[in-house]
């Protein structure tokens, strides 16, 4: 069997990846310009002595964005300037996870650094009713930064339960502007349970524009805003999850709340919204195109600011793409544990103290930015809910080397571990399968059969963690 080393394989499909869109404005194309050339180089951490200053923290979700939909990450029709500048400015990660397979899940762990299965509401899968949701009692990134003196806001996506029990201001952030569900019409903002799903706090609050361009305009506010404290901003986008409409689709999007006003059962409003009869994978790349240049306003925002320096910007998808997502060489999509379910886009800025132009292999998912967020914040995890994920901020601020450890995922139908290049695999049949990643990214070659006693040693350690969370209620 060849061997191919992460680097390789990363060069190979996303190293040079990055282009530029023709006809963007003057200054776009002015600062592209300036950050062109250098092609990106294994990661090295640069030795900057600390400030004392602690970074404000923006932390950025597109919703069921697949790994390669950006042209940074090899998609060859989406263009994606913004979010390619991004990439260059900092390091792009090439074996980077969400902490699950779908929406609500993967926020659970991110919220709290835990795996979804630790909490009741994570064994939702995702969160469909109102009786499911984050317990306000457990800490959170936003408890915790708060406790440290951060100020807090959550702009866009929840999805982890709806009021009166459950919402960003009863789990930590001061500020909440978004819908609670997980899914909304763009325009009438009619959501996952049938009804009005845009909120200012817990108020509903009336606007018929394009959603993405409404999260975007409070974003831009926020950080351009004179903050007197360090700051966590949790921006999460529905962007570009279906239904599929792009801005200027008002009349399709009348049609889907139509359809929505006029459900007689909550199977209806779901169908409704999945907009089966619709999207294309042209609509899809203007929805992605959509996303990147909403990041770019917030951008261009923070820049205008003067916080940018020592500001820590992460983006990331919540799960892996779907239906016209651009997942190749992955084989699955999200709701299942093959690599195209939870393999995602990440991208870490931080001019102050990170150097750009950077590419890492190195495994992680959702769990370890809480650990490194909460580090570089300063803010002490609560020993009563230990944290699932290891902090990165030693190996991205002063090049240590990251213990060995697995990265675990369970779903009701698949269960996963990650150990180094090898990946343990259950499908929904119940067939144990085993994978070396560096040598085949598609998870095509099963080598269960020629690796026994490593298959037991993956399966057995995956049984371990496994026993150590809660079991999912009756289907």
């Amino acid at each position: 069997m060849p061997e191919i080393s992460r680097r390789t394989f990363g060069g190979l499909v996303g190293g040079g990846a990055v282009t530029v869109v023709a006809g963007t404005a003057a200054a776009a194309e002015a600062a592209e310009a300036a950050d062109a050339a250098p092609v990106e180089r294994p990661f090295k951490a640069r030795p900057v002595p600390a400030s004392g200053k602690r970074p404000n923290l923006l932390v950025i979700l597109g919703d069921d964005l697949g790994w390669a939909d950006l042209s940074s990450y090899g998609a060859p029709h989406i263009k994606t300037p913004h979010l390619d500048r991004l990439a260059r400015q900092g390091v792009r990660f090439t074996d980077a996870y969400s902490g699950s397979a779908t929406c609500s899940p993967t926020r659970f762990s991110l919220y709290t650094g835990r795996y979804p299965g630790r909490t009741k509401g994570g064994l939702a899968e995702p969160v469909a009713n109102t009786t499911q949701g984050l317990d306000p009692t457990h800490p959170t990134l936003a408890s915790l930064l708060k406790k440290a003196g951060y100020a807090t806001a959550l702009i866009g996506k929840w999805h982890c339960g709806w009021l009166p029990d459950y919402s960003p201001t009863k789990s930590g952030w001061d500020e909440f502007f978004g819908n609670f569900g997980g899914v909304l019409e763009y325009y009438s903002k009619l959501g996952q349970l049938g009804t009005y799903d845009l909120y200012e706090g817990d108020a509903e609050y009336k606007d018929l524009r394009y959603y993405t361009e409404i999260l975007t305009e409070r974003a831009v506010e926020y950080v351009g805003r004179d903050h007197d404290s360090p700051w966590l901003l949790n921006l999460n986008f529905t962007t570009p999850h279906w239904p599929w409409l792009a801005e200027g689709d008002e009349e399709t999007g009348a049609r889907i709340a139509a359809k929505i006003r006029a459900a007689k059962s909550q199977a209806e409003v779901t169908a409704a919204l999945n907009h089966f009869d619709g999207g294309s994978v042209e609509k899809y790349t203007q929805m992605v195109q959509s996303l990147d240049a909403a990041v770019g306003e917030v951008l261009a925002a923070l820049r205008r600011s003067g916080q940018e320096e020592n500001t820590l910007v992460l983006f990331a998808s919540d799960n892996g793409g779907e239906r016209w997502s651009y997942l190749w060489p992955l084989s699955g999509e999200k709701f299942v544990l093959q690599e195209g379910g939870i393999r995602v886009p990440t991208i870490v800025r931080w001019p102050a103290r990170i150097d750009g132009h950077q590419v890492s292999h190195e495994p992680n998912f959702s769990p370890d930015w809480t650990a490194t967020l909460l580090e570089l914040g300063g803010a002490r995890p609560d020993p009563a809910y230990p944290l699932d994920g290891t902090s990165l901020a030693g190996y991205l601020l002063r090049g240590e080397e990251l213990p060995e450890r697995d990265l675990f995922w369970r779903v009701r139908a698949n269960r996963a571990l990650r150990r180094g290049d090898w990946k343990y695999y259950q499908d929904d049949a119940g067939k144990d399968h085993l994978y070396n990643l560096a040598a085949d990214l598609r998870e095509q070659a099963d080598l269960a059969p020629d690796r026994p006693e490593l298959l037991a040693e993956l399966k057995t350690a995956w049984e371990r963690t496994a026993a150590g969370l809660l079991p999912y209620p009756a289907s």
